[in-house]
């Protein structure tokens, strides 16, 4: 039977869902909460359990107003999740500044250590900015699912979904105009895996100065990582 895109609409009805599922978000938040306490002393930005303790404080409310489906948002949730992105992403920026500093100015001789203090503050990048696409654009997860598209904030990203309407009927059935899709935590995580690894966009565009801007961030901070302090922890293994 020959499909059509008004069933695939049919089938995929965006405000029918139930909303974005919550597990996604509390596992990378903390994912990186983890990373953070595992981070050398040295390289820390308060005592060890302060930051992940506030950080836990956090998300506990966030949590108890969805605990299962993204479908509830009011003034409150909405800044207490903002804060505890910009909290994760600024301790974690504060971090790396430390590690790039004490390579410069003191001299390490643990390259071991180093490269997995590296490897940490990489990853919690990829994860703090993944977040904060997947907070900031088209209104963040519970405005996606739950806001009838034409009241939409502006997109701060164009997906590949969002161009497939003319494209073969098995690709343009799952575009954004066909199927009503959006996207969710793990398309945002892929953004930002691409551009901490390619520093630069790939099969997804930024379109907002804040989104030009937060890349641009994460790609210059993935480069110092990875040009800078896995280069000297390596020349320090050797």
């Amino acid at each position: 039977m020959t499909r059509s895109r008004g069933d695939a609409r049919l089938r995929h009805p965006r405000h029918g869902r139930r909303g974005e599922a919550r597990l996604p978000a509390v596992l990378a938040t903390l994912a990186a909460v983890l990373l953070y306490v595992a981070l050398p002393q040295q390289l820390l930005v308060a005592p060890r359990y302060v930051l992940p303790a506030l950080e836990l404080l956090l998300l506990i409310p966030l949590i108890a107003v969805n605990p299962l489906r993204l479908t509830r948002q009011n003034r409150v949730s909405r800044v207490l999740s903002l804060t505890l992105v910009l909290l994760i992403g600024a301790s974690n920026l504060v971090s790396l500044g430390i590690l790039v500093h004490d390579l410069v100015t003191e001299g390490v001789e643990d390259g071991g250590q180093l490269l997995v203090a590296a490897l940490q503050v990489w990853l919690t990048n990829i994860i703090v900015f993944g977040l904060a696409y997947w907070e900031l654009d088209r209104g963040g997860p519970v405005s996606r699912t739950q806001a009838p598209r034409a009241e939409l904030p502006l997109a701060d990203f164009r997906f590949s979904q969002d161009e497939n309407d003319d494209a073969v009927e098995e690709v343009a059935d799952g575009a954004s105009g066909s199927s009503d899709w959006v996207p969710t935590l793990p398309d945002y995580l892929y953004i930002s895996v691409t551009n901490s690894t390619a520093f630069s966009p790939t099969d997804t565009m930024p379109l907002s100065t804040r989104a030009k801007l937060l890349m641009s961030i994460e790609s210059i901070a993935a480069l110092m990582t990875s040009l800078l302090v896995i280069a000297r922890a390596v020349s320090i293994l050797h």
